[in-house]
This record gives C-alpha cells, sequence and structure tokens, in this order.
C-alpha cells in the first residue's frame, strides 16, 4: 500500500482508529467504531467523512457557460450564483463518463466536482471536448482538500464554529466566503447520505485543523468519524447511485431512472441524440430496487434470473442498517420491472427468492 496516495487527514484516521483500505488508488479509512455505529450516527446526529479524495476541475473564462452546458445533460442554464447542480457527462452513445456536482459561481466561473477514481479520465474527457471555446480548465484536485459533515444535527454542530448564518445556504446552494474556526472555506449545504449536512472546501494545509475542531464542537451532540463503508450503505439507502455500479460507461442515465437530471429539450450535449433515441424507442432494462423473500444478502455483479433465464445483475446489495432487511438494486429486463415481480438472486450459485419493490427505500431529510 506504500504508492497508494494519502489525504492529508490520514494521521487523524491513525488517531481515531481508522481501518484504511485502498479506494481508487486512494488510502482512506472503510470504517472506525463500526458500518453500523457510523451508519446510525449519521441518521440520528451526525458523521464527519474525508472525501479529500474527490476530484475538483476549474472552468473560467467568456464561454464557460457554453463549455460547461454542451459537457453535461442537466440545463445549467437554471442556476443562480453560488448554486449548485447534480449532473452527468456522457459519451456519444449516451453511456456515463461521470456523474458530477457543477458549482456556478458566475457565468464565467464554474467548479466542477467529480469522483475520485476519475480524476484523470474525466480531464482528459473535458479537454478533448474543449474544441474552440474560450475556457481555461484546471484541475486543482491536488491542492484542495474536503470533508462532508452529514446528519439532522450537522448545522447545529457547523454552527458552534462559524459567524456565518448556515440558514443562508439553502439545498444545493454554496458560500465562498464562510469562516470556520478562523479558516476560510467553501461550505455547500449538500451530500451524499441521504440527510442534511454540508461539504466544506478548503486548502490541504487547513483541513487538520477543521475535521478537529469539527469533531471536538460535535461531541456533545454524537458525531462521530466516519468511513467508506457506511458512506456506501447510507446513500444505497437513500437510492444514490455509485459510478461503476448504477452508471457506468455501458448504462445510461435514463436505464438508471435518472432521466430528471437529463434535459432533452436542452439545445444540445454530448451524449444527446443517442438518450433521445433510447427514450423514443423504450428502455429495454431499468433500474429496480428489490427485497429478498428468503434469507441470503445480494451483492454487486450477482446474476438475476427469471425462471432460469437470466435478466439481469445486482448493482447494490446490502443489509440494510436503518430498514433491517437485505435489500438491492438491481438492473434488469423491462418486463420483470412491475412492483411485486418475483425474481430470483444468484447468491452463490443457489437461487434466492426476491420480489421487485420501489428504489424509496428510505425518506430523504434535506432541508429545503
Amino acid at each position: 500500500m506504500d504508492n497508494l496516495k494519502k489525504t492529508r487527514l490520514y494521521d487523524a484516521h491513525i488517531k481515531y482508529g481508522g481501518k484504511l483500505i485502498e479506494f481508487a488508488r486512494w488510502m482512506l479509512p472503510v470504517q472506525y467504531e463500526g458500518i453500523i455505529e457510523e451508519h446510525e450516527a449519521v441518521r440520528n446526529a451526525a458523521g464527519l467523512f474525508d472525501v479529500s479524495h474527490m476530484g475538483e476541475i476549474k472552468a473560467t473564462g467568456k464561454d464557460a457557460f457554453n463549455f460547461v452546458q454542451n459537457l453535461v445533460t442537466n440545463d445549467i442554464s437554471v442556476l443562480e450564483d453560488n448554486q449548485v447542480i447534480y449532473t452527468f457527462m456522457c459519451y456519444e452513445n449516451g453511456g456515463v463518463v461521470d456523474d458530477l456536482l457543477v458549482y456556478k459561481f458566475n457565468k464565467e466561473d464554474y467548479l466542477l466536482v467529480i469522483n475520485a477514481s476519475n480524476v484523470e479520465k474525466d480531464f482528459q474527457w473535458m479537454l478533448e471536448n474543449k474544441m474552440n471555446y474560450e475556457v481555461e480548465l484546471k484541475n486543482i484536485s491536488e491542492e484542495i482538500s474536503e470533508v462532508a459533515l452529514q446528519g439532522p444535527k450537522a448545522q447545529e454542530i457547523l454552527q458552534t464554529l462559524t459567524a456565518f448564518n448556515l440558514d443562508d445556504i439553502k439545498f444545493f446552494y454554496c458560500r465562498r466566503d464562510v469562516v470556520i474556526d478562523g479558516i476560510k472555506c467553501l461550505v455547500s449545504r449538500t451530500g451524499y447520505t441521504g440527510e442534511d449536512g454540508f461539504e466544506i472546501y478548503t486548502n490541504n494545509e487547513d483541513i487538520t485543523k477543521i475535521w478537529n475542531s469539527i469533531l471536538e464542537a460535535g461531541k456533545t451532540y454524537g458525531v462521530k468519524p466516519a468511513g467508506l463503508g457506511c458512506r456506501d450503505t447510507l446513500r444505497f439507502e437513500a437510492a444514490l447511485p455509485l459510478y461503476g455500479n448504477e452508471i457506468s460507461k455501458d448504462i445510461t442515465p435514463l436505464e438508471a431512472g435518472l432521466g430528471f437530471f437529463v434535459k432533452l429539450n436542452k439545445k444540445s450535449f454530448i451524449g444527446k441524440e443517442a438518450l433521445v433515441r433510447q427514450k423514443e424507442e423504450g428502455l429495454k432494462r431499468k433500474l429496480v430496487g428489490f427485497e429478498m423473500n428468503e434469507r441470503g444478502i445480494p451483492r454487486h455483479g450477482y446474476e438475476v434470473t427469471s425462471n432460469g433465464e437470466n435478466i439481469g445483475f445486482v448493482t447494490t446489495g446490502y443489509m440494510s442498517p436503518t430498514l433491517k432487511k437485505n435489500i438491492g438494486l438491481a438492473l434488469i429486463d423491462s418486463k420483470y420491472t412491475e412492483l411485486g415481480t418475483e425474481i430470483d438472486i444468484l447468491i452463490r450459485n443457489k437461487s434466492v427468492k426476491a420480489k421487485v419493490i420501489s428504489k424509496k427505500f428510505y425518506s430523504k431529510n434535506y432541508k429545503k
């Protein structure tokens, strides 16, 4: 593991008993106290995540708006200054390059936050599609560290460390001038857990102070440091997609049930023609939720069958810590996607019965 990258919070993870694993060429904590304990802390109080491995690309210049608008599936023309939007970059065939957040500071200044595993690929894709746009693209991923404070007590905790009124940051908005414990930060009301919370970006040198200050301030509120393990169970319960699972170069946003973030009435964007065609022809496969009727935990990649015939595969599956049920998401043949349809999950070469249910496993608790 010596050749893996470490975030500036590596020593803090060791101090708090983090169990480190390799993720996207980074050494990151999968858990501290335990996945269930950390998951429940986020649902009931707050959890603090190191997400410094995420990638950040700046897009600035006269044509920054036109460049980003052509690059992504969502419509950034609706954004106000300091607003954030969730979207996809797609290949010409409609497959997903990556999912990302676009932060608009003004019409000539955007920040694109991308997945750690895709930073080099994504940045190359952006450069290849820069064309004649007058826009400067800069990969600042190595200069920025980021933590995510998530949970119903997140605002109360963070408010003790800043004079800035956090009520002024609405859901999916941001501010670049929030001073937390003496350190200037970019703070957005965004996250990946289905709970209210904030993502906090600052310079590498200052992130350890931010981390320690939040954990100290949050002691009486029940905050816990949280790892990648519960990050995945939390986002899964909230039916939030993971690149490489629910979306990929081989799975379009429409197949994943994420058409809301694909504005086909937009004048143009990369992949539009393929996605328009896919919608017109009808989806041959769709992402569904399912619940196990028999014992067994479904896992990513497990085969889904009906009457012995392969109809798709599990994209994510867990014993849900909140629902206390074995549930999953699967991409399957559209003929089998009606709620209540019985399907089989192949677990260690044995067919285990399941049924199709709504993907809305957990009601999101965002502060609008």
